[in-house]
């Protein structure tokens, strides 16, 4: 009778396969991970909106005199000679960075300050000069359009309405926000993405999208203020309550400031003038 050898076992079935480990990246990209890492543009995320103690009156008004004597008179970091140039200047920032803009409009407001000058100039030409910044056809081909429409609208000049402005190529309510209060003194705030963190992360004016931070800005600040908050807020923004980590041990106002995730701010400076907070 024939031996009959013990059958081997499959290493198949002796194996227990492992699911893979599909990097954040990959699921991104297939849509496993679209809820979590998605939101609509211009929308904070909730953890943006954390309840958090409001503002009283006093510590509002205390924020804005240390910015102010920090910075008396405040300034636009935009490069521009007149409200045209200026007009421009801020149409070309949009998803820019000022610092881009300053590089190529020095050269092209040399030769086209005025909206005459511009529309002589050709949007063929204004392309080529602009053409390190992000979206450069779209706005060489506004910038020839809305030089069009101040020629043939408002004499050449840049009106003072935010309605006559906001119905320009180009130009949206954050832009005449800029214009309106730069070269026209009206005591409107602008908020860009910097305005629109600071509002949120400290709680001084919290809102899902930037009208809202907008409105909710002016209904807080003080009248005194309101004429250079735009300023202060976006330099503060840009330099001290940065995105990634804030700098809270350099932050003048990090004392008052309501953002739960604020580092170590025990300096003398910070500190000064907290006795004003009793008002």
């Amino acid at each position: 009778m024939a031996k009959m050898t013990p059958r081997k076992k499959s290493k198949i079935g002796l194996s227990r396969s492992k699911p893979k480990r599909v990097p954040a990246k990959r699921k991104a990209l297939s849509g496993e991970a679209v809820a979590s890492t998605s939101r609509p543009k211009g929308q904070a995320t909730k953890s943006a909106f954390a309840a958090t103690k409001p503002w009283t009156n006093a510590e509002v008004a205390e924020a804005f005199r240390r910015l102010q004597a920090a910075q008396p008179e405040p300034k636009g970091e935009l490069l521009h000679a007149n409200a045209f140039t200026l007009l421009v200047a801020v149409v070309l920032s949009a998803q820019a960075t000022d610092a881009g803009v300053n590089k190529v409009t020095p050269t092209l407001f040399a030769l086209a300050n005025t909206p005459e000058k511009m529309v002589a100039l050709g949007e063929e030409k204004v392309r080529d000069l602009i053409k390190t910044i992000g979206l450069f056809r779209t706005k060489a081909r506004n910038i020839i359009a809305l030089s069009q429409k101040l020629i043939e609208l408002h004499g050449g000049r840049v009106p003072e309405s935010r309605e006559a402005l906001e119905a320009l190529p180009g130009v949206g309510r954050k832009t005449a926000n800029v214009v309106l209060n730069i070269a026209f003194g009206a005591p409107t705030i602008a908020v860009d993405t910097h305005i629109f963190r600071v509002g949120n992360r400290t709680g001084l004016a919290p809102g899902k999208t930037p009208l809202a931070v907008e409105e909710k800005l002016l209904e807080v600040v003080p009248p005194a203020y309101v004429r250079h908050a735009h300023h202060w807020l976006i330099l503060h923004g840009r330099y001290i309550c940065v995105a990634r980590r804030p700098l809270c041990e350099k932050c003048i106002i990090a004392d008052i400031c309501k953002y739960p995730g604020k580092t170590v701010y025990t300096t003398a400076k910070a500190l000064e003038g907290t006795s004003n907070l009793e008002a």
